[in-house]
């Protein structure tokens, strides 16, 4: 692949670098905007080549329906989670009954662990503590967590967008 190729590439990089300096900054004077210039060339110019991958990927359609859908869904069990540690929270006992949960992982590929353990750990109530050979440790704040993590349909959802087919 030659240069050229790369350019198109290169340009969007830095031109959603250069948007979210403004973003971020705000101020429209000159010194703002050269140096919002000067910061998104030498970034993009330093990093384009990790964030550029040189073969074409292709991701079926499926995949990303199904990815979004999954989004979605966890927005749905973030929300859900939320409730249920306010009221653990809230309630005059505090019902809270912590452990440590440790289950295999169906997922094989590193981003499919990467994005269970991320789901995880951004439900309220449970942590991803470590991810060793696809054995994940998880702390949840109460039985219904942990039980709720163990029936696995949160791993299985992203079993089928991460997995081959």
């Amino acid at each position: 692949m030659n240069t050229d190729d790369r350019i198109p590439g290169f340009l969007v990089i830095f031109l959603i670098l250069f948007g979210f300096w403004i973003l971020l900054s705000w101020h429209f004077d000159f010194i703002h905007l050269a140096l919002g210039l000067i910061c998104s060339f030498l970034v993009t110019y330093f990093s384009h080549d990790l964030l550029i991958k040189k073969e074409k990927i292709r991701i079926p359609m499926k995949k990303i329906i199904l990815f979004i859908l999954y989004l979605f869904y966890l927005a749905y069990s973030i929300v859900l989670a939320n409730l249920d540690v306010a009221y653990r929270v809230l309630h005059p006992k505090m019902p809270i009954n912590p452990k440590v949960v440790k289950f295999k992982s169906k997922l094989r590929s590193d981003i499919g662990q990467t994005a269970l353990g991320n789901s995880i750990t951004l439900t309220p109530g449970t942590i991803t503590m470590d991810i060793r050979d696809g054995e994940f440790y998880v702390h949840a704040l109460s039985t219904k967590a942990a039980e709720d993590l163990l029936k696995g349909e949160m791993e299985n959802k992203l079993v089928r967008i991460f997995e081959r087919a």
